[in-house]
């Protein structure tokens, strides 16, 4: 049996990671309306949107690893990434799992935006808009923290705020509306995608 400190982890990181993908949901629109949050610059906003992102994906990890580690339910690590293969609850965790392949592939994507058609990057990002969803309704039906209480108080908030955040970026400012991309959930994986790139280059 593993540690009950992991289960905790797994579901305290999966509440968070909620709340941080709402808060950077809604920088993005932000950032996409050159908007201003009060005490910051607009650079700022641009910065706190990245950082929040990278938390975000951050804890995604953990609590991805926690839940494959738990010796409470069984999820294989290739339940992670191959949608509705697990023994446990397999249509729930596999709504989570699309979520995570579809980041992995707009991720990629956005490190390699100079290198493919623009097309084909704002194609592949339009995706992206079904990312929260996926991850709500994962959070509601993989286990029985979101079900009552305060954490569902908490998760309905956060589809409140997705939803005017969503709302507001198709009534963004572009004109044309064959341009415009998917844009808050689009500026969240090209913000980690930014990072990222940092990362490696500090590393080096």
């Amino acid at each position: 049996m593993t540690p009950t400190w992991i289960w905790y982890l797994n579901r305290a990181t999966g509440i968070v990671a909620l709340v941080l993908m709402t808060l950077t949901l809604v920088l993005g629109v932000v950032v996409q309306r050159q908007r201003r949050l009060p005490g910051l610059p607009r650079f700022g906003v641009v910065t706190l949107h990245r950082n929040v992102s990278l938390l975000s994906a951050l804890l995604l990890v953990v609590h991805i690893v926690s839940a494959v580690i738990d010796s409470y339910v069984s999820i294989s690590p290739l339940a992670v990434l191959l949608p509705f293969t697990s023994a446990w609850r397999p249509l729930p965790v596999g709504l989570g799992t699309l979520a995570v392949d579809l980041l992995v592939v707009i991720v990629v994507t956005s490190l390699l935006r100079g290198r493919i058609p623009v097309r084909l990057w704002r194609g592949i990002h339009w995706t992206s808009y079904a990312l929260w969803p996926l991850a709500f309704v994962h959070g509601l039906t993989a286990g029985t923290d979101l079900g009552s209480g305060w954490a569902l108080g908490i998760a309905l908030a956060c589809a409140g705020a997705a939803g005017v955040a969503t709302a507001l970026a198709w009534t963004g400012r572009d004109t044309n509306p064959a341009d415009r991309a998917p844009a808050a959930l689009a500026e969240t994986t090209s913000a980690l995608a930014r990072g990222a790139r940092v990362a490696v280059f500090r590393n080096r």
